[in-house]
C-alpha cells in the first residue's frame, strides 16, 4: 500500500531539488500576503486595507504563476514567458506607482501613509525578484533590480516625497530587491547544476558499459584473429592435398582440430575472466562509487582464503546490489557486512531511501540472474524490505568442509589423472 510519503520518495534527487525550488517561490508569494498585505488593516481603514491588500493578493498571484512558468522555461519544457514577464513588470509599476500616490497624499505621517508606503516597497521587492527569474543572465537580473530602485527614486521625488526618504525607499528596494534576485539566480543555477550532474553520472555509467564491451571485444578478437586466420589456411591446404590425395591432408586436419580446440579453451578462459568478480575489488570500488555519489557507505568484515568461486558470485552480489542503490530510491546510508563462518559465508547489503514499492522488487532488477548463479553453488538469495524506508539483501553460500575430499590420502597431490573423465569434460564445448 502506497504510503503518504510514496510520492516523495519515489522522485529522484533532480526531480527533488526541482520540488524544493519551485514551492519556495511559491512560498514567497504565498509570504507576501501577510506580510505586507495584512499589517494595512491595523495601519488604515478599512476600506484602504482592503485595497491594499487586494492590490498585493493579485500581485502574488501574478509572481507565483510567472515563477512558475519561469521555472519551467530554465528546464527547456516551454519558451520564454516574455509575455508574463512584460504584464509582472507592468503590474508591479502600476500597484507600486498607485501606493506611492496613497503614500505622498495621503496625511503627511498618517498611518495610512505608512501602510501604503510598506506595499509600495513590498511590491517591488518581491517584484523584481521574480523577474529575475526570467531572465538569461546574472547580469539582466541585477540591472532589472537597479532600474526598479533607480526608477523608484525617481517616482518618489516626482511626487513630492522628501529626499531622504526616496534614498531609503531606493535603498530598501535595492537590499530587498538584489536579495530575491540573487536567490532566483543561485535556485536557478543549483537546480541546472543537480540536473548536470546527474546526466554525468548516468554518462559516466554507460561510458564504464562500453568501456568494457569493448575490451572484452578486443580480447575476444585478439584471441580468435590469430587462431581463425591460421585454421583458415590450414583448412585450404588440407583441401589442396585432399583433391591431390596426398596423405599430409590428413596431419593438416588433425592440426586444425588442435587448433579449434585450443581455440575453444582461450576462449572459455576469456569468458571467465569477464564474468568472474574479485569480492575485494568489488567491495573497494562500491565504497568509492557508492561516496561519490554522496551515499555513506560502511563496509565490515574480510573474507580471507575464501574459493575462488564463492568471492566470485559475492563479488556479483555486490556489483548490482551497488547498482540498485545508485539507480533506485535516494539513499543516503549504506552498510556491508561479511560474515564467513566454518560452513556459511553471508553477504548483507542495506540501505535507506527505498521507494515504495521497494526497487529490488521490480521486474528486470537483476536479482533473478544473482539467484541463478547463487544456486550453481548451493547457495540463495534474500531481499526485502528491512523497515520503513530500507532495504536489505543477503547472500549465502555454503563452504566445503576444512581438510582433504573423501578417498584422498594426506599427501597425496591431486591431478587431472585421478579423473579419466576430466581431460574428455573439460574438452567438450
Amino acid at each position: 500500500m502506497r504510503g503518504p510519503g510514496s510520492w516523495w520518495r519515489n522522485k529522484t534527487t533532480p526531480a527533488k531539488v526541482e520540488t524544493y525550488t519551485r514551492w519556495s517561490f511559491h512560498l514567497f508569494a504565498v509570504l507576501e500576503v501577510p506580510a505586507i498585505g495584512l499589517p494595512a488593516f491595523a495601519q488604515a481603514g478599512t476600506g484602504l486595507a482592503a485595497s491594499l491588500a487586494g492590490m498585493v493578493t493579485v500581485h502574488a498571484v501574478a509572481c507565483a504563476v510567472t515563477a512558475s512558468r519561469a521555472l519551467d522555461w530554465t528546464r527547456g519544457r516551454r519558451d520564454q514567458p516574455l509575455a508574463l514577464l512584460r504584464a509582472l513588470g507592468t503590474l508591479t509599476t502600476v500597484l507600486a506607482m498607485t501606493a506611492l500616490v496613497i503614500e505622498t497624499h495621503g496625511s503627511p505621517g498618517g498611518r495610512a501613509a505608512t501602510a501604503a508606503g510598506g506595499v509600495f516597497a513590498g511590491v517591488v521587492v518581491f517584484g523584481t525578484g521574480t523577474l529575475a527569474l526570467g531572465t538569461r543572465s546574472r547580469r539582466r537580473a541585477f540591472a532589472v533590480v537597479a532600474g526598479f530602485a533607480a526608477g523608484s527614486t525617481v517616482a518618489a521625488v516626482s511626487l513630492g516625497l522628501p529626499a531622504a526618504a526616496a534614498l531609503v525607499t531606493a535603498l530598501l528596494v535595492l537590499v530587498g530587491g538584489g536579495f530575491l534576485a540573487f536567490t532566483s539566480v543561485f535556485s536557478v543555477w543549483l537546480l541546472n547544476a543537480v540536473y548536470e550532474l546527474d546526466a554525468a553520472r548516468e554518462t559516466r555509467a554507460r561510458l564504464a558499459v562500453a568501456e568494457e564491451r569493448l575490451r572484452f571485444g578486443r580480447d575476444l578478437h585478439d584471441v580468435m584473429g590469430r587462431d581463425l586466420a591460421v585454421i583458415a589456411l590450414k583448412a585450404e591446404l588440407a583441401v589442396q592435398l585432399g583433391r591431390r590425395g596426398r596423405p599430409e591432408a590428413v596431419e593438416q586436419m588433425i592440426e586444425v582440430q588442435r587448433l579449434a580446440h585450443e581455440s575453444q579453451r582461450e576462449v572459455r578462459a576469456v569468458v571467465r575472466g569477464y564474468r568472474e568478480a574479485d569480492l575485494r575489488a568489488e567491495l573497494a570500488g562500491a565504497q568509492g562509487v557508492l561516496a561519490a555519489a554522496g551515499i555513506d557507505c560502511s563496509v565490515t568484515g574480510s573474507a580471507p582464503g575464501l574459493p575462488a568461486p564463492v568471492q566470485s558470485a559475492l563479488g556479483w552480489v555486490v556489483r548490482e546490489a551497488t547498482t540498485n542503490v545508485l539507480r533506485h530510491g535516494d539513499a543516503r546510508r549504506c552498510a556491508v557486512s561479511l560474515r564467513v563462518t566454518d560452513d556459511l559465508a553471508e553477504l548483507c547489503v542495506e540501505n535507506d531511501g527505498v521507494p515504495d514499492p521497494p526497487a529490488g522488487d521490480r521486474p528486470g532488477s537483476g536479482l533473478a540472474g544473482l539467484r541463478e548463479r547463487l544456486q550453481e553453488l548451493d547457495g540463495t538469495l534474500r531481499a526485502g524490505p528491512a523497515g520503513p524506508g530500507r532495504f536489505r539483501l543477503t547472500a549465502g553460500i555454503p563452504l566445503p568442509p576444512p581438510g582433504p575430499r573423501p578417498g584422498v590420502t594426506p599427501g597425496t597431490a591431486v591431478t587431472g589423472a585421478a579423473d579419466p573423465n576430466r581431460e574428455t569434460s573439460e574438452a567438450a564445448p
